[in-house]
């Protein structure tokens, strides 16, 4: 369940989006000022933060700046209202709830706060066999490494995992250790004293003291700093953290849930993971098969996004084709479910009549994946001469051509960062930096997707 921050009045109409967002299951704080606001978030701390426009908003994500704390923050309002809920969305705020609200854009929120609270879809006797294991250490105390490709839906289990515990009434706390830079990542898992660094004017929570007596989820473990491994180590080893500029050791209680589409051991051995840390996540592996290991998955799957998009955008629910159903099937889906969802998104908005056809459904067939031959068109023995595409960087800098591919890597997985730089071979550190390195040039960057609806969003 999401932990949902509301800044202004519960009684109006931010007050009925918050009922809304209670009754789908998240868990509810409330604070009447920007000041009692980032008190609460430098304490519990929140999964989201809606917060009325009518609040000195820019002052509050600045503040959210300084002492780097990185939650998302929605700011609600009237249309009418269009230069306040400008201003905060120039200062960072993540995304606009129109009001008076609407209940599946607010599910959708939470869902994407939460990391799409939903119980894992499964059919094919692969992830069966995947969530049958689960079961059987669901309840344990154990640390668990959830390993599998990007878009596989690691968090989806790791939330699975959750809910079955004996955990599963205390708090669940996710962190995206890729999302972050290394000295944000620090005050965000282990929290600051006052006075640690400039703008910590005040102490604060970190990831796992906001998880105390439940569980916390370390996603994407295999982008962290080497540094920063030995302090969690030791966190994870003595069951305590040492917060920036404290003086003393902190008790905490937490269950430690990780999750990569990295090789940890193979990283490990080249030095790049510490293989202490490794053995301690490592107790329990749970391997997340990527989408074409479970075929039986994918019609499910796409015909839940389906009823799930049609509801968000006020669409009539259509099935889908069987000619599109086909397409779907045929597909290798390198993206996974996060591929798949993006795809029946598309689809959902740009189908006509009564069903999803395949006309809707704009697929990107891997460079790898060659089309079948016809008989038209017999297939032909490759040429043994450098191909036009190749040619045709011949004269130009080689920062263009690596700055041209990665734009267009980028743009084919509709702005997944994490995405990109998988395909690329290079690190989410690396694809940051140099798309910083483009926009400082004036360069156009494609947008990234928005982590709350799902839709594109300047970056």
């Amino acid at each position: 369940m999401a932990r949902l921050l509301i800044l202004g009045s519960l009684g109006g109409e931010l007050g009925q989006a918050a009922r809304l967002a209670q009754a789908r299951g998240a868990t509810l704080a409330l604070a009447e000022g920007v000041t009692g606001a980032l008190e609460q978030l430098r304490g519990r701390g929140a999964d989201l933060v809606l917060a009325d426009a009518a609040h000195d908003l820019v002052w509050l994500l600045d503040r959210l700046e300084a002492e780097r704390i990185a939650v998302p923050l929605v700011v609600c309002g009237r249309n009418a209202e269009a230069e306040p809920v400008l201003r905060a969305i120039r200062a960072g705020a993540r995304d606009f709830l129109p009001l008076p609200p609407d209940p599946d854009l607010i599910l959708a929120m939470l869902e994407a706060a939460s990391g799409r609270g939903e119980a894992p879809i499964v059919q094919d006797a692969a992830m069966q066999a995947v969530l049958a294991r689960a079961a059987q250490v669901a309840s344990a105390e154990a640390s668990v490494l959830i390993t599998g490709e990007s878009g596989t839906g690691k968090e989806v289990l790791a939330r699975h995992l959750h809910a079955r515990s004996r955990r599963a009434s205390g708090p669940f706390v996710a962190l995206n250790c890729a999302a972050l830079p290394e000295t944000l990542l620090e005050s965000e898992l282990f929290g600051h004293e006052k006075g640690a660094f400039s703008g910590a004017v005040a102490a604060r929570k970190g990831r796992f003291e906001q998880a105390d007596g439940g569980t916390l989820l370390l996603d994407e473990i295999g982008e962290m700093d080497l540094r920063l491994q030995a302090k969690l180590l030791r966190a994870i080893q003595e069951r305590e953290v040492d917060r920036l500029g404290g003086t003393h050791p902190v008790k905490v209680n937490v269950r430690i849930l990780a999750a990569t589409n990295r090789d940890l051991a193979a990283e490990a051995r080249a030095g790049r993971f510490r293989e202490d840390l490794f053995f301690r996540l490592n107790v329990v592996q749970l391997r997340i098969p990527p989408l074409r290991e479970r075929p039986g998955d994918i019609l499910p799957l796409a015909r839940h996004f389906a009823r799930r998009y049609a509801r968000a955008n006020g669409l009539p629910e259509r099935g889908l084709s069987p000619m599109a159903e086909a397409a779907l099937a045929a597909h290798p889906w390198p993206g996974n479910v996060r591929e798949l969802e993006n795809a029946i998104h598309r689809a959902v908005l740009l189908a006509e009549g009564r069903d999803i056809g395949p006309e809707a459904i704009e697929l990107t067939v891997p460079r790898d994946v060659a089309p079948a031959p016809t008989e038209a068109a017999p297939a032909t023995p490759p040429a043994k001469v450098v191909p036009n595409a190749v040619a045709a960087l011949v004269g130009r800098r080689m920062e263009e051509v690596e700055r041209d591919l990665i734009l267009e890597t980028l743009g084919r997985c509709l702005g997944n960062r994490t995405r990109a730089a998988e395909i690329l071979g290079i690190s989410i550190r690396t694809m940051r930096n140099k798309l910083a390195e483009y926009r400082g040039q004036g360069i156009a960057v494609p947008p990234a997707p928005n982590q709350l609806t799902g839709d594109l969003v300047l970056p």
